[in-house]
């Protein structure tokens, strides 16, 4: 369509131009009407420059398996397209969002290697500023995002190491103690071999011992005074029948779940002058048997700690993947064991109930370690408090909620916690992209939802998800999209 300089002129970006610039401008580009439609779609080689003349705009975004409309405007002059151009080859050249129009409309049509050279040409001293902004920009958030992963995985590594030393201490003093009873056990041993005991007797006392083995992996878990109760009744059995210091075997044979009624049993099985020797072996027995089961349930739970920690780094698993929240949450929790301390209450409110969801494991784990470290922050200034973690089903997504028993989030500040760089925290204990980044993930990785709700001693961070979604080929969204270019000026 005809390009008249005048038009052009009256258009808010080129209004200050001289005449001989409006008739390059009409020269090198050209008016464009587009039927109700796409103009262009997001991902594609970013080739021209748009500035709308008369019509309807809508600029969208793709999240997940959507287009997700991010504006809609009439007003004339707004621009979208080909704006970063004049960075050259320094970035890939493509439209960060998809453009339609939604009634006959006229672009201002420039081609992007004129934009580019109009920009280097016209106006110099901006182009050296606006790209010293875009990539200082970029840089500056790409070092202070590493330092908040840097300064979690501190904090992670503080909080396992606390918890693994804790069951490899215990695994180091139940083998040193089990080195010591299986001496004693050779001893008692080779004195059973030097006394008289026939075949069959000794074919019995090792029935004795397998029989106190197996009693010894069932053993009840007993109340204290249950515990206390039964203690008392072995001590008056083992003085009863001459065995020295019941009192100290009485409360082995307790744990190890054995009774008065074994007890018989054994006393039935073998002569009485061997029984104190007998119940000493078998006290070795009861001992090693406990002392392995400890070493057992340590090792067990150091293994259970680097399998959360594998499940919350994910370094071994897609990036993305149907993930179950609360195998998610719990690994979380766990990492964070050692920083959330005695202090804090945590009670989890999970529905069992909720399908997996696609997602990005590795980063909802971020999330997850950013809210709960935002709730501890918030209570340790008021000596403890309760931290609860519920999901549930809400309006066809998945809520998962994080509330404290903290001061709360100051209305005058509500609406800025999540901007970058943004904190309340002391100097050196926050970088203000914890909630930056988390709500990136949720919204632009996971087409989900964060918000907030306050109140001194009730704060509650609502993350929402979607149960479904497609493949993340159309979720890689990186920083770099929150510049303004995003969107028409």
């Amino acid at each position: 369509m005809p390009c008249s300089p005048k038009e052009i002129g009256s258009l808010f970006l080129f209004e200050k131009l001289r005449p001989e610039q409006l008739g390059r401008l009409c020269a090198e580009g050209r008016v464009e009407r587009f039927d109700p439609g796409p103009v262009y779609t997001e991902g594609e080689p970013a080739t021209c420059f748009y500035v709308m003349i008369e019509g309807t705009v809508v600029l969208s975004r793709r999240v997940g398996g959507d287009d997700v409309e991010v504006t809609r405007t009439s007003q004339r002059g707004v621009y979208a397209g080909a704006m970063q151009a004049y960075l050259g080859d320094r970035l890939r050249q493509v439209y960060i969002n998809s453009m339609r129009v939604t009634e006959p409309t006229r672009f201002f049509v420039l081609p992007a290697g004129t934009f580019a050279d109009i920009m280097r040409e016209w106006f110099p001293m901006a182009v050296h500023l606006l790209e010293g902004l875009f990539f200082g920009s970029r840089s500056t958030q790409a070092a202070v995002g590493q330092r908040e992963r840097l300064l979690a995985l501190g904090s992670l590594s503080a909080g396992l190491t606390h918890e693994l030393n804790n069951p490899a201490a215990a695994a180091v003093r139940a083998t040193a103690a089990l080195r010591e009873r299986v001496a004693r056990m050779r001893h008692k041993l080779a004195l059973i071999a030097e006394g008289p005991f026939s075949r069959d007797q000794l074919a019995n006392l090792v029935d004795i011992q397998q029989r106190t083995a197996e009693r010894v992996a069932k053993a009840p878990a007993l109340t204290p005074l249950e515990a206390s109760d039964r203690e008392d009744a072995l001590t008056d059995w083992l003085e009863d029948h001459g065995i020295d210091q019941g009192w100290q075997l009485a409360p082995t044979f307790v744990q190890a779940g054995l009774d008065v009624d074994w007890l018989e049993q054994v006393a039935a099985a073998v002569e009485e002058e061997i029984l104190p020797g007998t119940v000493g072996w078998l006290n070795c027995t009861v001992e090693t048997e406990l002392l392995m089961d400890e070493i057992a349930d340590s090792t067990t739970r150091v293994s259970r700690l680097v399998d959360a920690a594998k499940q919350y780094s994910q370094l071994d698993r897609a990036p993305y993947q149907v993930a179950d929240v609360h195998e998610l949450l719990d690994s979380t929790l766990l990492m964070l064991s050692g920083k959330i301390g005695s202090r804090i209450r945590v009670v989890k409110e999970y529905d069992r109930t909720l399908p997996r969801i696609p997602a990005c494991p590795a980063e909802l784990n971020q999330v997850w370690t950013n809210l709960i470290d935002n709730a501890v922050c918030a209570m340790d200034g008021t000596g403890g408090g309760t931290l609860t973690v519920r999901t549930a089903l809400h309006d066809d997504r998945l809520l998962v909620e994080f509330r404290d028993t903290g001061p709360g989030v100051p209305p005058e500040i509500r609406d800025r916690i999540f901007d970058p760089f943004f904190t309340t925290k002391p100097v050196g204990r926050g970088t203000g992209l914890g909630l930056d980044i988390s709500r990136r993930i949720v919204v632009n990785k996971h087409h989900g939802s964060l918000d907030v709700e306050s109140v001194p001693g009730d704060t509650r961070f609502r993350v929402l998800l979607p149960l479904t979604a497609a493949g993340p080929g159309g979720t890689a969204l990186t920083s770099d999209d929150r510049t303004t270019s995003q969107e028409p000026a």
